[in-house]
């Protein structure tokens, strides 16, 4: 087996060994080539000490990223490289940091520490792949399974159950028997992980390719409930409602798989309905209703993602979504559609179509999305049109109104959003000089 090794990470290893130390690519960009995919960076071990490495890569950009750690960063034409020394870590005390490192000339010694066996392989020019733990038997067979016993690699550094998750759902493998059951053994351990971490891996999980099998991993595995227990009250709430044939997880689940890669929307996805189960109620006939589920949800889904440290930004866009994923229209008009857009923002109302077209695939058919295509097609054409759709589009501003005579305060915001009221229906009187006039005949 050849491996495709960057010219860049070529130099690296050629200093290395011509200063007589080893040098070998490690872990995920190992495993990923193998795979044929494209590793997102390539980490390199070696033989050599940290301060001969600060030494011997002089004539490149070298950064001391952790010294302690064995681990500097060659800067090549402005493309980092991190390379570490074979090192062995002892007595990990908070599930997280070794309280020692030594460092080793034992190549099967560093990857012994590692997590799982498909991320503990290496690879030389000249010897080729280096596999000591069987992380090619189980690349063949589609299994994450630790290095060594379970449980001591996870007491390690309990992100690793999380990680092993992760990589079950992003490769569509199998957690094999006793790391799965080494995960719900010390599962309720993971909040001892930062929220940040663990916000990383989720993110992974719900961009791959079937996010599901991560969510499911993770309540068989019992770490769920730790994590968004929330989400774990969804599973097996039946719906008793004649448009669904799924449970409330088993829906969300579905949402989520029918939405493409897209971070924002599939937070959404997983949020829109989280509000089911506190807004159950029983109707007539046994039917299951969830009246301003979509309300609840949106302060849930604030709740969640502040919890996991999400930024801003991302909370408030999914929040959006989350509230506005039941709108639908009996009767389309230019007026609701702009509306609509005003409040949803042009850069999100793209991802509201395809949740709300996800929600119907994962309900019980017949499929319909002629509502969804008719506001779709209303907005495309507003926008074609230039149309205006807020406060921001007037051709009047608030400055206007005072240099007509109009007070600051509160009432410039009135009169704008009933100017705005106006031009919703009529786009042709949104003009400086029909504005000013309206503004004279109703306000001054």
């Amino acid at each position: 087996m050849k491996i495709q090794i960057p010219k860049k990470v070529h130099s690296i290893l050629d200093v290395l060994n011509d200063y007589g130390y080893e040098g070998y690519i490690v872990g995920g960009c190992v495993r990923d080539s193998i795979l044929g995919r494209i590793p997102n960076d390539w980490d390199i071990c070696t033989s050599c000490v940290p301060e001969k490495m600060l030494e011997i890569f002089s004539f490149f950009k070298v950064i001391p990223t952790g010294l302690k750690h064995g681990t500097v960063t060659v800067v090549i034409e402005n493309e980092p490289f991190e390379v570490t020394t074979y090192r062995i870590e002892k007595d990990y005390m908070d599930g997280r940091h070794p309280e020692k490192i030594e460092f080793t000339n034992d190549l099967s010694e560093d990857l012994k520490r590692r997590d799982f066996t498909i991320n503990a392989m290496a690879y030389g020019r000249k010897e080729g792949l280096i596999d000591y733990y069987g992380g090619m038997v189980d690349l063949r067979n589609k299994k994450i399974r630790c290095v060594g016993e379970p449980v001591e690699r996870f007491s390690e550094d309990y992100l690793r159950m999380l990680r092993g998750v992760r990589f079950s759902a992003q490769l569509g493998y199998t957690l094999e028997l006793e790391t799965f059951q080494g995960i719900r053994k010390l599962s309720k351990n993971i909040v001892n992980i930062s929220k940040e971490r663990i916000r990383e891996e989720l993110n992974k999980i719900l961009l791959a390719d079937e996010p599901s099998k991560g969510f499911r991993g993770l309540y068989e595995s019992e770490l769920l409930q730790y994590i968004i227990p929330e989400l774990q009250e969804c599973i097996k709430f039946e719906q008793r409602n004649p448009y669904h044939d799924q449970d409330v997880f088993d829906h969300i689940m579905s949402v989520v798989d029918h939405t493409e890669k897209d971070l924002i929307l599939r937070l959404a996805a997983m949020l829109h309905d989280i509000g089911k189960p506190a807004c159950f109620s029983l109707g007539e006939n046994q039917v299951g209703h969830f009246y301003d589920h979509h309300m609840k949800g949106m302060d849930m889904a604030y709740d969640i993602l502040k919890r996991l440290k999400y930024d801003n930004k991302t909370i408030e866009l999914v929040k959006i979504l989350v509230k506005e994923h039941m709108c639908r229209y009996d009767k389309v008009t230019p007026r609701t559609v702009k509306r609509l857009i005003n409040r949803v923002g042009v850069d999100n109302i793209e991802r509201l179509f395809k949740l709300q077209i996800a929600d119907v695939l994962a309900s019980k058919g017949p499929h319909r999305f002629d509502s969804i295509e008719k506001v779709r097609n209303l907005y495309k054409e507003i926008m074609e049109k230039e149309q205006p759709f807020n406060v921001k589009d007037l051709a009047i501003n608030g400055r206007d109104l005072m240099n007509l005579g109009i007070e600051p305060g509160k009432k410039i915001g009135e009169v704008l959003n009933t100017l705005l009221d106006k031009v919703l229906d009529h786009p042709e009187l949104n003009t400086k000089e029909l504005l000013i006039e309206e503004v004279k005949l109703n306000f001054l």
